[in-house]
């Protein structure tokens, strides 16, 4: 729902009480986007969301800070904090990196 490449670790915050999880960089991965959220989105390099469409929240933030989001990604925070993935904001598409790629 927001457009561009990225690959860095996973960083699932569940609530904003785990805010200070993420560092500059990370794939912020979350079950939805509340109005708390945004600020997280200034150091994330992309954010990935369990629920959300075009029009969501996590999707216009995404857009207004030029990071590629992918929305409606059924147990994306099933992910373990510090996998590597790459997401595609233009197709859609999230994919676990082989460790071994990224060493």
């Amino acid at each position: 729902t927001s457009r561009g490449y990225y690959s860095g670790p996973v960083c699932v915050i569940r609530g904003l009480q785990e805010h200070e999880n993420l560092k500059q960089g990370d794939v912020l991965v979350i079950p939805f986007s509340d109005v708390g959220l945004p600020p997280l989105f200034a150091r994330a390099g992309a954010v990935v969301a369990e629920s959300g469409g075009i029009l969501s929240h996590s999707s216009i933030i995404a857009r207004e800070y030029g990071i590629p989001a992918v929305v409606s990604v059924p147990h994306a925070c099933r992910l373990t904090n510090g996998t590597m993935v790459e997401v595609d904001g233009f197709t859609g598409d999230i994919r676990i990196l082989d460790d071994q790629q990224e060493r």
